[in-house]
């Protein structure tokens, strides 16, 4: 891995979150590099990079979303421009990383995809990972060169802490992100709730049972990913007809696929917050969803990481 003290930084972005890459780049006072990222007639990806970066400490800032595999392409080939453009350390900075969901062999013959992405982003000539909310925290060990992880739950909590919403319960919407809820539950100072649940097959989920006290409770469901909502608006329904007083919803990463608009339209949910990890149109929200940055976050881990500060110490915020 290439380290060290570098004179000064460049920013570049792909195509997959411009509107992120220019609000980091203004927080840190950078204008973005000068850079295209196009496709040949035949699909091909094209980069183009117009200024140089040799021996410069370059941040590439793309999140693997829809269209995953063409944004994934755009940043391991911008890696693979800024390695043999000679350029002095590379960081990849993925605030949503594609494929995060299929990190195990849940069944015999499956892919560990989340780690083939790894290990194509480290072929690539990447020199770190800065990312935030993995779906599995031990994808951290599926890269063979320094990953920051940043974490989306202190900006969730500080806002609905300040809606001083009272008789407050954090609801975990699976037995895998207990831990997520009982986080949001410390800075919020208030129990959890667990939903027990199963899936008879993939984006398909049945509630099973609710364990903990949401009765007569405001309700805050917490999840790393919102994909079709059909896990969470179950929940919230499940949750508000045993006797819940409100319903609203925090997480990470809104995939929102398929039928999830209409799925979140229909709910109960007084308020869904989620982060802007992944870019969306106004056509793809709704009157009841609020966004929250993640820039000024990633600019001061950026900044840390070129000064060879303490990321961790972010966490301590």
């Amino acid at each position: 891995m290439r380290s060290g003290v570098f004179a000064d930084y460049k920013i570049f972005t792909g195509n997959s979150n411009t509107e992120l890459a220019e609000e980091i780049a203004g927080i840190m006072g950078k204008p973005l590099g000068k850079a295209t990222v196009t496709k040949f007639s035949d699909g091909e990806i094209s980069v183009n990079i117009w200024e140089t970066v040799r021996g410069l400490d370059v941040y590439i800032i793309q999140s693997t979303c829809s269209p995953v595999n063409d944004n994934l392409m755009e940043l391991l080939i911008m890696i693979d421009a800024m390695k043999r453009a000679s350029a002095g350390r590379i960081n990849a900075i993925i605030p949503y990383y594609g494929y995060a969901r299929q990190d195990r062999k849940a069944k015999a013959r499956d892919p560990i995809t989340s780690k083939l992405v790894a290990d194509l982003i480290v072929a690539a000539g990447a020199d770190r990972v800065l990312t935030m909310d993995l779906h599995a925290n031990q994808i951290q060990g599926y890269f063979d060169i320094p990953v920051d992880h940043l974490l989306g739950m202190p900006i969730l909590g500080n806002y609905f802490k300040s809606k001083n919403l009272d008789d407050l319960c954090v609801v975990s919407p699976d037995h895998g992100s207990v831990t997520r809820a009982r986080n949001l539950a410390e800075i919020l100072n208030c129990p959890i709730a667990i939903i027990d649940k199963r899936r008879p097959e993939p984006n398909k989920s049945e509630i099973m049972n609710i364990i903990g006290n949401i009765q007569g409770k405001n309700c805050i469901i917490i999840d790393d990913i919102i994909d079709t909502a059909g896990t969470i608006c179950n929940a919230a329904k499940a949750i508000k007809d045993l006797g819940a007083k409100s319903v609203y919803a925090g997480a990470t990463h809104a995939v929102l696929s398929g039928p999830a608009l209409e799925r979140i339209k229909d709910s109960v949910f007084e308020e869904m917050v989620l982060l802007n990890t992944i870019p969306l149109t106004e056509e793809k929200k709704t009157s009841n969803m609020t966004f929250l940055s993640v820039a000024p976050l990633f600019a001061e881990a950026m900044t840390r990481v070129f000064s060879n500060g303490s990321v961790s110490a972010l966490f301590d915020k």
